[in-house]
């Protein structure tokens, strides 16, 4: 068993990683209000999601070199302080283009805290970093699932749904008021490695391909957030409403999955925990894609989210691990290759679905799972033969 200790920092790093999952999140359950309020198409309500990739990408592009020419601290509490300007602007606007530029803010500076999470928790926790990365993300996924809980509730409770983000806003100042001396990890330097705080140099090419699994993983994951309630509606059959609870399972069971797989890191390498989680994923996805009864396909949406829970913290574990020197670069790819994942995996099954109706194109799951699972075996076969540090 490996010793894990949680510092300060860390608790810190767990608790921004829940205020940017939770404001992340908001952003598609607010549409329904947002968009009978401005008299909104489904596109242009849509824009606000792909606006908020959109800031992830260039986030992942240009925050290591933030970071290297002025340090994590900027990057971490201006990313904090930025994400809430972003929210208060989108609860603020009144004409779409200003709503829209509210979620490009809120990606683009969440894009920055969320780099420097990450790479400020690899570096803290070095070998035991996939321990780490699985914790804060069941923060992460309890704190995504409370978004749409507390907009709905608000907004029943005569609040509006403005108040659930101005809540997480109010909540985040608070915790930049208690945390605020917390000293923010430096850029770790192995022992014979390179350092390149400024993200100078070139990430290995085993760097590379657990990317392409965090980009896959990520699609499948939004693929199912996204239109998981369409298709228990269309294909298995249940009421809209009742399509929309079932999508709770999906999330119950990230919680669930993370919590496990947190567990498990500490004796198993997450290379080959990534390989296991996916292999959790295809075994319920046809359960899921070809049941007729809804409550198996309920039953499958569930397992997948067991298997789908811990693909991005240990993608992140892995690929970090394989370029430990270069955390802030790294770090920062992997953001870019999330928010381009966010940006196009659900707008192309909602494209192929208009062609060839949503069961079919829910096919596409299936290719991006065997895609993972095939890249991520070779890459933890790769590691295994260059040697390189645990990961």
């Amino acid at each position: 068993m490996i010793s894990f200790r949680r510092d300060r920092f860390t608790w810190l790093a767990y608790f921004m990683l829940g205020y940017y999952a939770y404001l992340q999140s908001a952003v598609g359950p607010l549409m329904l209000f947002l968009r009978s309020e401005l008299d909104l198409s489904y596109t242009a309500g849509g824009l606000h999601v792909s606006t908020f990739a959109a800031g992830m990408i260039v986030a992942g592009l240009f925050t290591d070199r933030l970071a290297g020419r002025w340090g994590r601290r900027w990057t971490f509490w201006g990313g904090a302080a930025g994400m809430a300007a972003g929210a208060i602007l989108l609860t603020l606007g009144r004409q779409v283009v200003m709503t829209v530029a509210g979620t490009f803010i809120m990606g683009l500076f969440g894009g920055a805290l969320l780099v420097t999470i990450q790479a400020g928790l690899s570096d803290r926790h070095g070998e035991r970093r996939a321990i780490a990365l699985t914790e804060s993300n069941v923060m992460a996924a309890v704190c995504a699932a409370l978004a749409p809980l507390c907009i709905g509730g608000l907004e029943q409770a005569g609040l509006g749904w403005r108040a659930a983000l101005w809540l997480m806003v109010v909540l985040g100042g608070l915790l930049a008021a208690g945390f605020w001396r917390t000293p923010i990890p430096a850029a770790r330097r192995l022992t014979g490695a390179p350092f390149r705080a400024g993200g100078h140099g070139r990430l290995p090419p085993t760097f590379w391909a657990y990317w392409l699994v965090i980009v896959l993983c990520v699609a499948v994951e939004w693929c199912l957030a996204f239109w998981a309630a369409d298709f228990l509606a269309g294909v298995a059959g249940l009421p809209k409403s009742a399509a929309s609870t079932a999508v709770s399972a999906f999330f119950v069971a990230m919680i669930a999955g993370r919590v496990i797989g947190s567990r498990l890191a500490r004796s198993i390498p997450s290379g080959k925990l990534l390989v296991g989680a996916v292999g959790v994923a295809a075994v319920g996805f046809p359960l899921f894609w070809l049941s007729r009864l809804p409550a198996l396909n309920v039953a499958g949406l569930f397992v997948v989210g067991l298997g789908v829970a811990n693909l991005f913290p240990l993608g992140m574990a892995t690929a970090t691990g394989v370029a430990a020197s270069m955390a802030d670069t790294a770090s920062a790819r992997v953001s870019m290759g999330a928010g381009l994942a966010i940006l196009t995996a659900p707008l192309l099954l909602g494209r192929v679905a208009d062609l060839i109706g949503i069961q079919d194109a829910f096919g596409l799951v299936v290719v991006l799972l065997i895609l993972a699972g095939g890249v991520a075996l070779w890459a933890l076969r790769f590691s295994a033969r260059q040697a390189p540090a645990v990961i």
